[in-house]
């Protein structure tokens, strides 16, 4: 008999948004799991760092594109694709954070969420 391990969408719709992030080279790729912080407002956040506006949206597309085709899920609510600085998916429980590099420092996110697990991914 095969185990198959059961995953909570939330994990399965974290794991697709990293996947899509590394297909366009996406940089310093981080998941905070905020499952265990009773007042956070998701389950996962995101986040992940490129070097230029046409590379944040790049990587913005390729996530919604995974994200459909394994589940056919749009994201709730999407923005930041003007200036693309900053892009938001917002998926309910994941949220995915796409930074221009000088942004994310700027913003220091991880900073605000310290006391979630971390974990870290490469570039693909």
């Amino acid at each position: 008999m095969v185990k198959k391990k059961i995953v909570a969408l939330s994990t399965y719709l974290s794991e697709l948004a990293v996947h899509g992030i590394q297909e366009k080279k996406g940089e310093d790729i981080v998941r905070l799991d905020l499952t265990n912080i009773h007042t956070s407002v998701a389950d996962y956040f995101i986040i992940a760092s490129a070097n230029s506006g046409t590379q944040v949206k790049a990587i913005a597309d390729s996530v919604e594109k995974e994200i459909y085709k394994a589940t056919q899920t749009d994201p709730r609510h999407k923005e930041g694709f003007e200036s693309a600085d900053w892009i938001i998916l917002d998926y309910f429980d994941v949220v995915v954070h796409i930074f221009k590099t000088e942004k994310r420092h700027f913003y220091g996110i991880e900073e605000l969420w310290g006391d979630a697990e971390s974990t870290n991914y490469q570039s693909a």
